[in-house]
């Protein structure tokens, strides 16, 4: 019986922190805008426009530059 309890609870637990992880990682692709550097825009393929402040093209495309 004490072995089913640990187990509950170990199974509780990891339930738990898998929740936090996946609400962890929504609320970061949907919330807070993304910055790149100019040489990282380069690194992911882009052309960074410092004009529009964007990256263009390549991994970062759309991402503003700071």
């Amino acid at each position: 019986m004490h072995i089913r309890r640990i187990l509950a609870a170990v199974i509780a637990t990891t339930a738990l922190a898998g929740l936090g992880l996946t609400g962890a990682a929504t609320a970061t692709a949907q919330g807070a805008a993304s910055y790149v550097t100019p040489s990282e825009c380069k690194q992911g393929g882009g052309t960074p426009d410092l004009t529009d402040n964007l990256c263009k093209g390549g991994s970062h495309n759309g991402e503003k530059i700071d």
